[in-house]
C-alpha cells in the first residue's frame, strides 16, 4: 500500500495511516509527489520520501492525506497516477481534504464522498458532480474511500483493517493507539450549532430575540407573528426570507443548539435539559438528536465532557 506526501501536508491525517497499517499485515511505501522527494510541512518540517510516484502503479491500496486549502493545486502527475490505479482496480482512499485531490482527478463523479464538514460547501461549490456527504465519519463506496476530518482519518483506516482482517485486527489497533475501533454517531455533533440570524429592527429580528428568551416555553407561530404585527402566513413569508428556514425548523434549531449547550456545560438530567431547551420530554429529546446528530444525549454529553455527571440518566 502507498500514502501519498502531499505539499504541506497535515501532519496527523499523515501520521495515520502510517500508525494504523505499517507492520499490519501492509507493506507501507511512502511516496513523494514532488521532484527531489521533499515536501514542506506545517512548523517549518520537511519530509522526505525514498520514492516518487513509481509504486503508485502497483499498489492494492492507495491512501491521500489531507492538502492544504490555500491555493494547493494537486500535481498533474499525481492525478493521471491516480486515475491509473483507480482503472486497474486499485483502492484508493482519502482522508479530510485530501478528498480534494481525488475529486480534481475526476474519481469523485457522481460518487458520494465525506470530508471535514468545514471543507463540505467548497467542495460542492468546486466539484458539483461529487455527492457531497458532510454527516458521515467516512463513506466507503466501493474502491473510493472517503473519511471526515481528523479523528475520522483513524475511523476510516480502521473500517479498512476490519474489511481486510476482521473485527479483532481493528480492535487490537483501536487498543494499541487507545482509540474506540469503532465510533457511533456522525460528525454533525461536532460542527457548531447554526447561528441565530443577526437582529434587525426593521424585520423578524427583535421576534427571535424574544423567542430566544423563552425556548423553554411554548411558541406557537400565530403568538410569533402577533409579536411581529403580521397575519400567520405574512410572518411566515417574511421569517424564510430572512431567516432562510420556516418559523417552525428556526425554533427546533435553537432548542436542539440549547440542549447541546446545557449538555455540554452543565450536569443537568436528560429530563431537565430537555425541558429548559423546549423540546419536552427525555423521549422527544433523544428523538431530536437521534435525527439531526445521529447519536443519544447520554453519548453526546460523555463526548463533550469526558463521562457521565452526577443526575445524568436516560440514553
Amino acid at each position: 500500500m502507498v500514502v501519498t506526501l502531499l505539499a504541506e501536508t497535515s501532519l496527523f491525517e499523515l501520521a495515520v495511516p502510517c500508525a494504523v497499517f505499517a507492520g499490519e499485515g501492509y507493506d507501507l511505501v511512502l511516496c513523494a509527489t514532488a521532484e527531489g522527494g521533499t515536501q514542506r510541512a506545517p512548523g517549518g518540517l520537511r519530509l522526505t520520501a525514498e520514492n516518487g510516484l513509481e509504486p503508485l502503479r502497483e499498489a492494492d491500496l492507495i491512501v491521500v492525506p489531507a492538502c492544504m486549502m490555500d491555493g494547493y493545486a494537486p500535481p498533474a502527475a499525481l492525478l493521471d497516477a491516480l486515475r491509473e490505479a483507480h482503472a486497474r482496480g486499485a483502492r484508493i482512499a482519502s482522508l479530510c481534504s485530501g478528498a480534494f485531490v481525488l475529486a480534481a482527478a475526476g474519481l469523485l463523479d457522481g460518487r458520494p464522498a465525506a470530508t471535514h464538514w468545514m471543507y463540505a460547501e467548497e467542495l460542492r461549490r468546486r466539484h458539483p458532480n461529487v455527492r457531497v456527504d458532510d454527516r458521515s465519519l467516512y463513506v466507503d463506496d466501493g474502491s473510493i474511500l472517503t473519511s471526515a476530518g481528523t479523528a475520522a482519518a483513524i475511523d476510516l483506516c480502521l473500517h479498512i483493517v476490519r474489511g481486510d482482517y476482521g473485527t479483532a485486527a481493528a480492535a487490537e489497533i483501536g487498543r494499541r493507539m487507545v482509540v474506540a475501533p469503532h465510533r457511533e454517531g456522525d460528525q454533525t455533533q461536532y460542527a457548531p450549532p447554526p447561528a441565530p440570524a443577526p437582529p434587525r429592527a426593521d424585520g423578524v429580528g427583535p421576534v427571535l430575540d424574544w423567542a430566544l428568551a423563552r425556548l423553554h416555553r411554548p411558541l406557537p407561530i400565530a403568538e410569533l407573528a402577533s409579536r411581529a404585527g403580521m397575519s400567520p402566513r405574512t410572518f411566515g413569508r417574511h421569517f424564510a426570507a430572512e431567516v432562510g428556514v420556516t418559523p417552525l425548523k428556526w425554533l427546533n434549531q435553537q432548542r436542539l443548539a440549547r440542549a447541546r449547550e446545557l449538555l455540554e456545560t452543565t450536569d443537568l438530567g436528560v429530563d431537565a435539559v430537555a425541558e429548559r431547551s423546549g423540546l419536552g420530554s427525555a423521549d422527544s429529546l433523544r428523538q431530536h438528536f437521534h435525527r439531526a446528530l445521529s447519536t443519544t444525549p447520554v453519548a453526546y454529553r460523555r463526548t463533550f465532557q469526558g463521562g457521565t455527571p452526577q443526575g445524568l440518566s436516560g440514553n
